[in-house]
């Protein structure tokens, strides 16, 4: 009889514990359901490109209020052309180079000035704004190429330095009227960020646009990755952007830029003469630096400081790194033997996706 009863309260158990078993993947399986069911769902994502500064752009965005910012996109990217574009006679930058009493800097203008008194200190002179009228003189801003012998570049220089030029309010003041102002090395960068603050007063939160090559993503794309950007491989025939790649690198809510000496250039008696120009002498920058690229939190800065080192070239880049809190570099340059090497800094080290 106590045989029969120890079988029988064997079996009464197993069920039980097959019954608690069953019980716990019930809920389990509910609880998965209902998390799953709590996570927010991704909108489409839609593809905005156009042409804006000269270049073009690529925008992506999660389209969460279910709105397409096509236009408006495009109306800033107008508006901020008529503010910073030396290539429009009418925009506030053209109006201050030509002499005009009545024209104001606006707060896009102020901005851009004074990051670039910033960097311009900064860099010791790398980065300077009013190094366009040498710019021109080498052909590399409107025209084909000018004169640029050492006694007319020498006569320019005179009207190059951040000390030649202040703001006084909305007004911008310069000691000699051959002081030019050209922001093409900062202004694209800045105008990446003026389409990302539209983007968050609108709530955006997953978003990468791209201006020119200048580039700021947050969030993740579709597939709920983090961005990936391709750095460009810097060989002199690789003029088109994407198509032949040195590295890709994940930024998670940063901006990056690159600078380079292998697109814009010419050849004149056998020199190469790149778009790079080094403040101090006039003469387009000569160091083993073939291109820099800076991730940090917004691409202004990115832009501004890619374009100071490769003035700098490498080891005085690595120098200024030292002093530079949240600026990540990837650095390619030649060698004695003409190969490629890369420095990288080591938050960017943590970002590299892929080397070719």
């Amino acid at each position: 009889m106590s045989e029969i009863k120890s079988k029988l309260r064997k079996s009464v158990l197993v069920q039980l514990s097959k019954f608690k078993f069953m019980k716990f993947i019930s809920v389990t399986l509910l609880v998965i359901v209902f998390l799953a069911a709590c996570q927010p769902k991704k909108s489409e994502y839609l593809k905005l490109s156009g042409f804006a500064q000269g270049s073009t752009y690529s925008i992506t965005y999660e389209n969460s209020n279910n709105e397409d910012y096509a236009s408006d996109i495009d109306s800033i990217l107008k508006a901020f052309d008529k503010s910073l574009s030396i290539y429009d006679s009418n925009s506030i930058i053209s109006r201050i180079n030509n002499d005009d009493p009545a024209v104001e800097a606006d707060d896009w203008f102020i901005d851009v000035f004074n990051k670039s008194v910033e960097i311009n200190s900064v860099s010791g002179g790398a980065f300077d704004i009013t190094v366009g009228p040498v710019v021109k003189a080498w052909g590399f801003a409107n025209g084909p190429v000018a004169k640029h012998d050492r006694a007319h570049i020498d006569s320019l220089l005179q009207f190059v330095g951040m000390d030649k030029v202040k703001l006084e309010g909305r007004k911008v003041v310069r000691k000699y009227p051959g002081v030019k102002i050209d922001v093409n090395a900062i202004a694209q960068g800045y105008s990446v960020d003026v389409v990302c603050d539209f983007f968050v007063k609108k709530g955006i939160k997953n978003y990468l646009v791209e201006i020119g090559g200048e580039v700021r993503g947050k969030g993740t794309n579709a597939k709920n990755k983090f961005w990936h950007i391709g750095i460009d491989k810097p060989s002199d025939g690789n003029m088109e952007p994407g198509k032949d790649l040195q590295a890709i690198i994940e930024i998670n809510n940063k901006a990056l830029a690159t600078s380079g000496n292998y697109r814009k250039f010419f050849v004149e008696n056998g020199i190469k003469y790149a778009h790079t120009i080094d403040p101090k002498n006039g003469f387009p920058a000569r160091n083993s630096l073939l291109s820099a690229t800076v991730v940090c939190d917004d691409c202004m800065t990115a832009d501004a400081y890619a374009t100071a080192f490769m003035v700098l070239g490498v080891e005085k880049s690595k120098d200024l790194l030292q002093k530079l809190p949240g600026i990540e570099v990837y650095l390619v340059y030649s060698n004695q033997q003409g190969e490629y090497e890369v420095f990288f800094s080591e938050g960017m080290k943590k970002m590299i996706v892929e080397q070719k």
